[in-house]
């Protein structure tokens, strides 16, 4: 694939081409410029295509009330906002909705467990909810308040920090951060005590800072055991030993979308703000200039084994890019923002077929701790993060994506 087949920014390229052919030359015809709005739409189509119905609940069946299924169609819900299209919201409504039943139960996920990744698809509920029939708006909002309160029972550490799971004791993650904050904060006006709420989400974020932010990078450590007790946890600091890119992600993401809910006027956000600012601060610091993309482990470069990563790159560009548009973040970001999309388009974007596209080199997973997954016990060592699987298409990077490029389009 050449930059014009893409057609990202590639008017500019075919001015720099022109300084260089004779007059008895006539310059070819520009392929059509690509926008950011437009590679949203044919990203979002493309997955919607091969997702199918493979998303929503039936009996029996394989899916399951997942995180990454509640990024995607928030993606989809906030580009039918600025696009729409009849497409978007039935999808949606299948895949997220078909898992509520008619008294609010939501098929497969388990209270009992405490996982904030769990609580990740009630941001597209509440969406659902604010748009929905008279008819259909208690089953969906009782949804809401059954994922609300999880975090009355939330295990914590002897700080207050939620811990991401309840078999995952003891431990903060920079995930964590972004899988419940946003909707906690989303559901402030709504609880019964809604001043408690946003003093308690805007605490997660001091700690989780306070706890694994690291000066001499600029960066976070994904993750945090106040026990300091697990095996992949530094002895005297607690945290884990390197910087992953997603983890990152999540953070900088749940950062500029916490800010989205907690009222103008609480005191916190200008210090969740700041947090930003610094957030923002380190993640460029370890762009790649060449390429405008981020590695896998964030401060090791081409060092042998690591490698350019999607999910991380998109999610920084949306929240960095978000971050300029809100005003939170100064202008002076913007070429690293348009560097790095770019990039993701020109290196990450390719064909599937006809008339769909695939988002390539997308780290499927990765954690720490745990039961040992194919005979791997997940390290948090450099050599672990880079021995996951790359994936294609993964939901983790298609809706950060699509979120980018709506960023984008506002920063255009």
């Amino acid at each position: 694939m050449t930059l014009n087949y893409r057609g990202c920014f590639v008017g500019l390229l075919w001015v720099l081409l022109a300084g260089n052919r004779s007059a008895a030359q006539p310059a070819p015809a520009p392929a059509p410029v690509v926008t950011p709005l437009a590679w949203s739409q044919r990203l979002a189509f493309s997955e919607m295509a091969r997702r199918g119905d493979s998303l929503a609940w039936q009996a029996n069946g394989k899916a399951k009330w997942d995180y990454t299924a509640g990024l995607f169609t928030l993606a989809l819900l906030q580009l039918n906002a600025v696009a729409p299209d009849a497409r978007y919201l039935p999808f949606v409504e299948q895949a997220i909705g078909s898992f509520v039943n008619s008294n609010g139960v939501i098929q497969t996920y388990k209270p009992e467990e405490y996982q904030l990744d769990a609580i990740n698809p009630g941001k597209t509920l509440l969406a659902l909810w604010q748009t929905a029939t008279n008819a259909d708006s208690p089953r969906l909002f009782n949804a809401c308040g059954k994922l609300l309160a999880q975090f009355d029972r939330q295990p914590r550490t002897f700080d207050g920090g939620f811990w991401h799971k309840q078999r995952y004791t003891n431990q903060m993650w920079l995930d964590g951060i972004y899988m419940g904050l946003p909707f906690y904060a989303a559901m402030g006006h709504y609880s019964k005590s809604p001043a408690a709420v946003y003093a308690d989400a805007a605490k997660q974020i001091r700690l989780i800072d306070a706890h694994t932010y690291d000066a001499q990078t600029g960066l976070n450590f994904h993750a945090w055991d106040a026990a300091k007790v697990q095996p992949w946890a530094n002895p005297v600091t607690g945290c884990s030993s390197n910087f992953w890119g997603r983890a990152e992600g999540w953070y900088a993401m749940a950062l500029v979308d916490v800010l989205d809910f907690l009222p103008t006027n609480h005191p916190a956000r200008t210090e969740i703000i700041a947090t930003l600012q610094k957030t923002a601060r380190g993640i460029v610091r370890w762009q790649d200039a060449p390429s405008g993309l981020w590695w896998q482990v964030l401060d090791q470069g081409p060092r042998p084994g690591n490698y350019l990563e999607a999910t991380a790159s998109a999610m920084f560009v949306y929240a960095l890019a978000k971050g300029v548009n809100h005003g939170y973040l100064p202008r002076e970001l913007v070429p690293a923002i348009t560097h790095g999309y770019a990039g993701i388009v020109q290196q990450f974007v390719q064909p599937d077929g006809a008339e769909r596209w695939s988002l390539t080199h997308c780290c499927a997973v990765a954690g720490l701790g745990g039961a040992p997954a194919n005979g791997k016990y997940r390290s948090g060592t450099f050599d672990y993060y880079i021995s996951e699987p790359v994936v294609e298409n993964d939901l983790k990077g298609v809706g950060p994506f699509i979120l980018a490029g709506l960023e984008l389009n506002r920063l255009r």
